[in-house]
């Protein structure tokens, strides 16, 4: 476990140090920032309704539950059991930290950031697939980059976000069976 941990530090030095560019300084702590996907949510909770009617109002409620569950889960559950300091509150390590935004007193692992968005994205990705073969891709590629960005910015470890990414992915996609079977939604 040891050798884990010590791999993780070296992943999350290599991310938050080694790939520091002016660019990403400015994009990935927005990327990160709920209100900047706001208009993406919005359009998704217009989009689905519109284009399928009731089966659209139960794949906004299917997204809305998903995310209520991978930050519950993730927030109270595994985050207090755990108890792995974010990297920026690490005696340890947080004075080599790159620290692009406010650290916060919870906890690292895992990642909420990376559990809801991959848990939304999945969810999504799998309710647009039979039309847009590359939405599952293209969502599973946008949740990636705003977990990589909690790497980046100097609040969480990589395994912090490859735990959350499993997490809501899972979820996601026992959702999406759930929803499936029981609504007869598209597949």
């Amino acid at each position: 476990m040891e050798q884990l941990v010590a791999i993780d530090k070296e992943l999350f030095f290599w991310v938050n140090r080694g790939l520091a560019h002016p660019l990403l300084d400015v994009f990935l702590p927005l990327a990160r920032n709920m209100f900047f996907w706001a208009p993406l949510y919005l359009f998704l909770i217009v989009f689905f309704p519109l284009n399928f009617g009731k089966q659209g109002w139960l794949i906004v409620l299917g997204v809305v539950l998903t995310f209520a569950c991978t930050d519950f889960i993730s927030s109270s559950i595994i985050k207090p059991w755990v108890g792995r300091l974010r990297p920026c509150n690490d005696e340890e390590v947080r004075q080599w930290v790159r620290l692009l935004v406010s650290c916060g007193g919870g906890k690292s692992f895992t990642s909420s950031h990376a559990a809801n968005h991959f848990g939304v994205g999945v969810f999504v990705g799998l309710a647009l697939k039979p039309y847009f073969r590359w939405a599952l891709p293209l969502f599973v590629l946008w949740a990636g980059t705003i977990s990589l960005a909690q790497v980046y910015v100097g609040v969480h470890y990589p395994l912090d976000i490859v735990a959350g990414a499993l997490l809501g992915s899972t979820m996601a996609v026992g959702m999406w069976q759930f929803y499936r079977k029981k609504w007869e939604v598209h597949s």
